[in-house]
């Protein structure tokens, strides 16, 4: 059976006293005990968050794939892992868009978290115009294919997928429960052809398209939508307890 997770991505937000208080609501009012819940903080959180962590795994936003070095402002994998950090987002549409994070650079993070022992999360997902032009299926799954080129099938225990249609946020169009199924079949039988039937099967695959607490019951009953990449829902602690409630 696929691990169900609910991960909430807090981006740039929240003061050290609001993180505090919101992964402290978190863990004190979440009762579902089989869903993989974690809250991907600001890097500066990431210590004493990881500190009161029971119920709810910390993960980090970013880092730098290097042991150590002249890199001004980053954090390693190795710093990560001593301070009790396991899991990464790595692909976020924001990295690629903001930070000029291409599919090389992507694939050198993916190598480098699974060399550390770090669980990942791997983002991909296609822009408006991409959509329009009918080519969404061909887009991820060579995102896909270049961050995991070379990737074994014993790594992939290791990896979870989440797709983000970027066309579907704050674009005014919305992405129904059946464009996310579709993109979620895609993606695990494009998994099929490159690791087999029982990788694929065994693949978590999370939607990240503005899923909220009105939408996350009719998303999570697609077949092959196994939970949600949270946004600005996650800050909000009833709004994600109802998200992560809503299997």
């Amino acid at each position: 059976m696929r691990k169900r997770i609910v991960a909430g991505n807090w981006k740039m937000n929240l003061t050290a006293e609001e993180a505090v208080n919101l992964f402290n609501e978190i863990e004190e009012k979440l009762t579902v005990t089989d869903v993989d819940v974690r809250a991907y903080a600001p890097s500066i959180y990431l210590q004493s968050l990881s500190g009161k962590s029971k119920k709810v795994t910390v993960g980090a936003q970013n880092f730098y794939p290097s042991s150590k070095g002249a890199f001004t402002g980053e954090i390693s994998p190795t710093q990560l892992r001593s301070i009790g950090i396991n899991t990464v987002l790595i692909g976020h549409s924001e990295r690629r868009d903001l930070f000029g994070e291409n599919n090389e650079f992507i694939h050198t993070k993916v190598k480098s978290a699974l060399e550390n022992e770090l669980d990942i999360i791997l983002c991909c997902g296609e822009s408006l115009e991409t959509r329009d032009a009918g080519n969404e299926v061909e887009f991820v799954t060579g995102q896909l294919s270049s961050a995991l080129n070379g990737v074994e099938s014993e790594s992939m225990k290791n990896i979870a997928i989440a797709y983000e249609p970027i066309w579907a946020i704050g674009t005014g169009r919305t992405a129904t429960s059946q464009q996310a199924e579709d993109m979620h079949l895609a993606i695990r039988n494009w998994l099929v052809s490159k690791y087999g039937s029982a990788i694929a099967e065994s693949t978590s695959i999370l939607y990240g398209g503005s899923c909220n607490a009105g939408n996350a019951k009719e998303l999570f009953a697609c077949p092959n939508v196994d939970g949600g990449l949270i946004g600005g829902a996650s800050l909000d602690a009833e709004a994600f307890l109802t998200i992560i409630s809503s299997y």
